[in-house]
């Protein structure tokens, strides 16, 4: 369609043309034109967050879960700068999202005018592109330009900063046909020489492990398809990074759950003692790999990513195909049963039967406790009530985060929302929120801390205006309980400023919000306070209070290598806590 319209028509038509049917901001000067466009249509409904980091993360989870573009719309200054946390939070964990901002006038940009800040330059490197929109022209292409450079190949976030004179021009609205951008064509499909290759080197694997991440998820539902098939065909064990749950399901006999810093002790030996590795959408973090010249050091590594920069940018692979995972994955399948080839059971039972013997270690196990909630037994407990029901799991970041992908299986793609890169203290629940506003007859908790969900808690009104029913399960331990447990493994137990002293009533502060609010602190309370939890038709804040010392286990300590693991039950050794991270490992926590 072509028209005149205003640079204000131009941004909700061409939402409306992209499919956007919600957007999460909040008003300023430099944007009320655009808000004026918003309140004279019914189209797209906008959610008005109580903070700009909110808006950001609230799209990130509606990107996440629905698997389109999430779009925030925020002011000048203050409203971009408050944005950075989540576009960077995007960019770490390559999320979709679309994020247009207000600018001064063109003819006070670089006059330091009020709420004026370079937004496009302070956004650079938190994002995938961004644009300075200067002429009224040029406004309709940026802005579906933005969507297809978000969504396509790796994604991340897109700013457009659109100055308030350019929002009041007229000009002439295009729409989207035949979109793309004039340099940024990422390539979709691999090789299919190199696919064959990968085909024969898991085909003549003895210990073979997949290792898979975020991209698969990302690539969409048919590359975690692909995916199981891939698994069902070979037989082969799979582990996942953080941001990958789901891809595979957690039931699934060949699940060794997930890698990494406090993954499970058999995916990590699984890792390190393999001879085929094939990373599909993983990018080799250290995280993931621990001490580098000494991961997985006798296995041949097949990697498989749409971002050729993330190919030997940490770890050198031994074939790297380039291209959509979904794509690659399809082909990879369709080679293998074109083969006719089957691997022999006999060839790789060895292998199941020393996975079976690392299995034993039961490295989750922790001990039990009558009178204090123990912070892994809630989980295993929410685990058991939500078990069929359609729901979606936030978190924030700390010890929760990682019980949470330890104590909650998922069986399928897209129910799991967490910040696994940047690592951002409030991100689970405007997250959820922005989950809620996709789905909102879904049951949707976010996984919070005592710290954590003080950072983004006024977002409890707007999830009360917009009566999105967001569960908040915050296991309290009055303590940063991440930083507690680094300060007692890197400093000598000298616990510096992670203890909480002036803890909010939780129930009191759900009920000044009007939500509503629980307490427990026993074990034989969890359960109805669980399925109070659940029953209630609004948002709920759930103080759960559990053991305050607790540790998060197993544990890769910093500095050591991905096989060489702290376990719960060499925890309690006084001398391998004190001794557990090395001055080098201290550099890198």
């Amino acid at each position: 369609m072509t028209r005149q319209m205003t640079g204000a028509e131009m941004v909700i038509q061409a939402l409306r043309d992209q499919g956007v049917d919600h957007i999460f901001g909040y008003p300023g000067g430099a944007v009320l034109p655009i808000y004026d466009e918003i309140f004279q249509q019914e189209d797209i409904e906008h959610i008005l967050v109580r903070h700009e980091q909110g808006a950001g993360h609230a799209a990130e989870g509606y990107a996440r879960s629905t698997g389109k573009v999430g779009v925030l719309l925020v002011t000048s200054g203050p409203g971009a700068t408050n944005a950075v946390t989540p576009l960077a939070d995007a960019l770490m964990d390559s999320i979709p999202l679309v994020c247009i901002t207000g600018q001064v006038p063109t003819a006070l940009i670089g006059s330091d005018a009020f709420q004026e800040c370079d937004t496009s330059g302070v956004t650079r490197p938190c994002t995938k592109h961004n644009y300075l929109v200067r002429h009224i022209e040029d406004l309709p292409r940026i802005l579906h330009e933005a969507f297809y450079v978000a969504r396509s190949g790796r994604p991340g976030p897109v700013v457009v900063d659109i100055p308030k004179d350019v929002q009041f021009a007229t000009g002439t609205y295009h729409g989207p046909s035949n979109i793309s951008h004039k340099t940024y064509h990422p390539q979709v499909k691999g090789d299919l020489e190199s696919v064959r290759k990968a085909v024969d080197m898991l085909l003549s694997a003895k210990r073979p492990v997949i290792y898979s991440g975020g991209g698969v998820i990302n690539s969409g539902t048919e590359a975690c398809q692909m995916l199981r098939e891939l698994i069902s065909l070979t037989g082969y064990p799979i582990t996942s990074t953080l941001m990958g749950l789901g891809a595979y399901p957690a039931s699934g006999d060949e699940w060794l759950g997930m890698l990494g810093m406090h993954g499970t002790y058999e995916a990590n030996m699984a890792m390190h003692e393999c001879d085929v590795m094939l990373c599909i959408g993983a990018r080799f973090d250290d995280r993931i790999t621990g001490r580098l010249d000494a991961f997985s050091p006798n296995s041949k590594k097949i990697h498989i990513d749409i971002d050729p920069s993330s190919i030997n940018k940490i770890v050198r692979v031994d074939l790297a195909i380039v291209g959509d995972v979904g794509h690659v994955l399809e082909d990879m399948v369709r080679i293998w049963r074109a083969s006719g080839k089957k691997p022999a059971k006999s060839e790789t039972a060895d292998w199941w039967e020393q996975i079976k013997i690392w299995r034993k270690r039961n490295c989750l196990a922790y001990r039990p406790n009558d009178d204090v909630i123990m912070p892994q037994y809630a989980l295993q407990r929410l685990n058991e009530k939500i078990k069929g029901k359609d729901t979606y799991i936030t978190t924030e970041v700390g010890q929760h985060q990682m019980w949470a992908a330890q104590f909650l299986g998922f069986e399928e793609p897209h129910r799991w929302m967490t910040s696994g890169g940047l690592g951002t203290m409030g991100y689970g629940f405007p997250a959820a929120m922005g989950v809620q506003t996709a789905h909102r007859d879904s049951l949707v908790i976010d996984i919070a801390g005592d710290a954590s969900i003080q950072m983004t808690i006024q977002e409890l009104s707007c999830c009360v205006q917009y009566n999105l029913p967001v569960k908040v399960m915050i296991l309290n331990n009055e303590y940063m309980g991440m930083v507690r447990q680094w300060q007692q493994l890197l400093h000598g137990n000298r616990m510096s400023n992670s203890y909480v002293e002036a803890m909010p009533d939780f129930v009191k502060l759900a009920d000044a919000y009007g939500a509503h609010g629980i307490m427990c602190d026993h074990p034989d309370d969890l359960d109805a306070a669980i399925d109070e939890m659940i029953a209630y038709d609004g948002p709920v804040l759930f103080d759960c209070r559990v053991a305050k010392l607790a540790n998060c286990f197993p544990m890769i300590p910093s500095g050591r290598a991905h096989n060489d693991m702290l376990l719960s039950d060499e925890a309690e050794d006084a001398e391998k806590i004190a001794t557990a991270i090395g001055d080098a490992g201290k550099k890198l926590v």
